[in-house]
């Protein structure tokens, strides 16, 4: 190929250069070659051409000419390994999919970030928005998809988990182990999905015959991510000194925290206390132990709340639309959770000694499942 002109040159010239058609060199310069299955190598092609011939794509002028803007925005909690990143890159895969820009803001459940955040979009003229564990109050002009959003509200399609199914995964689990100590981690309060899931998690223990100790409740309370917050929580149900067999935690990241607790403790997971979380976060599987967990279809929600967004926006999807994506849940068992010792967490009366626990122990069977 000659030296590069001075100027950009046009689509239609770049596509002249090439012996492609017009449709097929846009449609890869836009990102959505993959979309329209063009083979990899003609991608490869015409993106190593418009480098060449310094061509770059319009989209100021594809909106003009369509009145779009191909926009959309995403609102987080907050951007860290774990629940928000594995929804985020499923809504990726099919934003990019379609040749959609988006941008993301994460709002730390500040009040004037979660009010300003939708305005500030709507400003910038996106064209949808989808909303992650977040909560909006506010009635808007564009197509809305909720994950975890759990309110029922006009205009917004809500992409959410069987909840009463994880519950009973979980406590059907334990149960068969053997446990009826059971101590509970519920999520913050301001987390969409808390009051759901306890809701949940009481219905499942009545019908399963599963005594729920209120003392044996605890619930994570700062906005941190990371497992600090499971590590207070579960030192506080340890100095609370009521024998428990096992956890069950909000969510992955809190349930790493306990094992770092029990651990502190001088307690063996899952020897001595086995840990259940939810989730099944990337570093689940790479924990030590391995966390059993309630596996929570992550990217496929965001890939489903995206993909529906987009419907609302091509007016893709009938009217009346259902306001509820249901997805369901699977129990993923590793080496968190084992058979319940004969005697659950006795803690030692003596206050001078914190880390006095004492256990009845028994060698962990090897029939407990794993992963």
């Amino acid at each position: 190929m000659s030296k590069a002109p001075l100027k950009p040159i046009t689509l239609k010239e770049l596509a002249a250069i090439l012996e492609l058609s017009q449709s097929t060199v846009s449609r890869i310069v836009n990102g959505a070659g993959a979309a329209h299955r063009i083979a990899q190598e003609t991608q490869e092609r015409v993106l190593h051409a418009a480098a060449l011939y310094s061509y770059s794509a319009n989209t100021v002028a594809r909106s003009l000419r369509q009145k779009r803007t191909f926009t959309i925005g995403v609102i987080v909690p907050e951007i860290s390994e774990g629940y928000s990143t594995a929804v985020l890159s499923g809504i990726e895969d099919e934003l990019l999919k379609d040749g959609y820009f988006y941008f993301v803001v994460s709002h730390r459940h500040r009040a004037d970030l979660l009010e300003g955040y939708p305005r500030m979009m709507l400003a910038r003229s996106v064209e949808g928005i989808i909303a992650v564990d977040t909560p909006l109050e506010e009635e808007l002009p564009v197509p809305v998809v909720a994950v975890s959003g759990h309110k029922r509200r006009h205009g917004v399609i809500n992409i959410e988990l069987d909840h009463a199914q994880a519950a009973h995964l979980a406590l059907s689990h334990l149960k068969a182990l053997g446990h009826k100590r059971i101590a509970f981690i519920k999520g913050q309060a301001f987390s969409s999905d808390t009051v759901q899931r306890w809701q949940a998690i009481e219905e499942v223990a009545e019908t399963l015959h599963i005594e729920v100790d209120p003392q044996l409740v605890a619930q994570l309370q700062g906005p941190e991510p990371g497992p600090g917050p499971g590590l207070e929580v579960t030192r506080c149900l340890l100095e609370g000194k009521r024998p428990f067999s096992a956890i069950f935690a909000f969510n992955d990241v809190t349930a790493i925290g306990a094992i770092l607790a029990l651990r502190e403790a001088g307690l063996r997971v899952p020897r001595d206390v086995s840990v259940l979380g939810f989730d099944d976060v990337l570093i689940a599987a790479t924990n030590n132990p391995p966390l059993t967990t309630i596996h929570q279809p992550l990217r496929a929600m965001g890939q489903a709340a995206a993909t529906t967004l987009l419907g609302l926006i091509r007016d893709e999807i009938p009217h009346p639309h259902p306001p509820v994506i249901t997805v369901f849940p699977k129990l993923v068992v590793r080496k968190s959770t084992g058979h319940a010792p004969s005697t659950a967490t006795a803690h030692a009366a003596d206050a001078d000694d914190e880390a006095a626990v004492r256990l009845n122990k028994q060698p962990h069977p090897d029939s407990a499942a794993t992963y």
